[in-house]
């Protein structure tokens, strides 16, 4: 909703026109001061007759001096009049002219103004679009529009990003009011049971605890500069977050292969061995028993990678890149019930920080391969 603040409006129409007829009344003022001045100097350039010459005009004799001084006054005359009926003229015409060209100039933004005044959550789609001129008019409409194609993704991502949050939150309260519920109504209820009751409330707490705590990394990550900047070697990185994950490998049987030669970058080592960490707990929680997965680390030139490939089910490449969104995963078989679907989000949030990109693909034969590509360390 536009403000108003009681003030008269003063439209850049009016302002236009009204500069540009002063403008060209200072013109006309001064046109008309040469001319009256040119015209005494060419009447004063006569040559003088000599004192006491009488000249006859219309039959009467006339002093010469004095008829050179009322031709003089009269040609000034003529000049003032005739400039001050050019002067009037020329300041009407100026001032019609500038404020019906300034109409047709500034239709394009009164067009933009009056897209922006529509404008709302609900009518964000909307757009100004392509506009007859090509001048500076036209490149705002195009940054306007543009800007509001973000504005859009963000409210569209903001809306999901919050629906699907409150989605996740609610299972685990949801989950917690049951057992509370199906407890307290059983009179009969002993040590056992509130036992088993508390271990169930205390998982789904641990989860909730779980995803507030990974919203809250993505909303510090997402967007955010670094704090902390210094010297990472990824492949100690992809090490250290190997053994916090290490014991649930070995318990699915998964094989793991490791080619981790230094690569050196520069950047926040909490959110690198996040990264990593991310990583490597999708490659095995998403896995399949007796799977196999393989981290390697690359240094080059211009660019050091982490690469993270597992086995696992079918991935449609169409939806690999839906992967990235918080709460996706890629079907029923890679859903896990201890995650909450915010760990690549985290992941390329923590990656864009560091200047870098991160890709993914599908493995031939089922599984998922993640490829971090960060700035070497100068």
């Amino acid at each position: 909703m536009i403000r108003r603040t009681g003030l008269p409006v003063r439209s850049l129409r009016a302002r236009i026109t009204v500069l540009a007829t002063v403008l060209a009344a200072i013109v006309s003022v001064v046109l008309l001061w040469l001319a009256w001045t040119l015209v005494g100097d060419a009447v004063a350039a006569v040559p003088d007759l000599p004192p006491g010459t009488l000249v006859r005009v219309d039959g009467n004799q006339v002093e010469a001096t004095v008829l050179a001084e009322h031709l003089k006054d009269a040609a000034r005359q003529r000049v003032l009049v005739a400039g001050s009926i050019a002067f009037c003229f020329v300041v009407a015409a100026a001032g019609v002219l500038a404020w019906t060209l300034t109409s047709r100039v500034l239709r394009p933004l009164r067009e933009i103004t009056d897209t922006a005044q529509r404008l709302s959550v609900e009518s964000m789609g909307e757009r100004i679009g392509a506009l007859s001129t090509r001048d500076e008019l036209a490149e705002l409409a195009h940054t306007f529009d543009a800007m509001l194609d973000r504005l859009q993704a963000a409210f569209e991502a903001q809306r999901h990003f919050v629906a699907n949050a409150s989605h996740e939150l609610r299972t685990p309260l949801a989950v917690i009011r049951t057992e509370l519920d199906v407890t307290l109504s059983d009179e009969q209820a002993d040590e056992p049971e509130l036992r088993r009751m508390a271990g169930v409330v205390r998982d789904a707490t641990e989860r909730a605890e779980q995803l507030v705590g990974s919203l809250l990394l993505l909303a510090r990550t997402d967007g955010a500069g670094l704090v902390l900047s210094e010297p990472v070697d990824l492949a100690a990185v992809a090490s250290s977050a190997w053994s916090a994950v290490k014991t649930e490998a070995e318990g699915r049987g998964l094989r793991a292969e490791f080619h981790l030669p230094p690569a050196l970058t520069t950047g926040d080592s909490a959110l690198l061995e996040r990264v990593a960490g991310n990583l490597l707990e999708n490659a095995v929680r998403h896995n399949v028993d007796g799977g196999w997965l393989d981290v390697a680390t690359e240094q080059g030139p211009r660019r050091v990678t982490l690469r993270v490939r597992s086995s696992g089910p079918l991935i449609d490449p169409a939806t690999v890149s839906e992967l990235f969104e918080p709460f996706r995963r890629a079907g029923v078989a890679r859903t896990a019930r201890s995650g909450a679907g915010l760990g690549l989000s985290i992941v390329r949030a923590a990656v864009q920080a560091h200047g870098g990109v991160v890709t993914a693909e599908p493995v031939v034969g089922g599984g998922l391969s993640v490829t971090v590509h960060l700035p070497p360390s100068p």
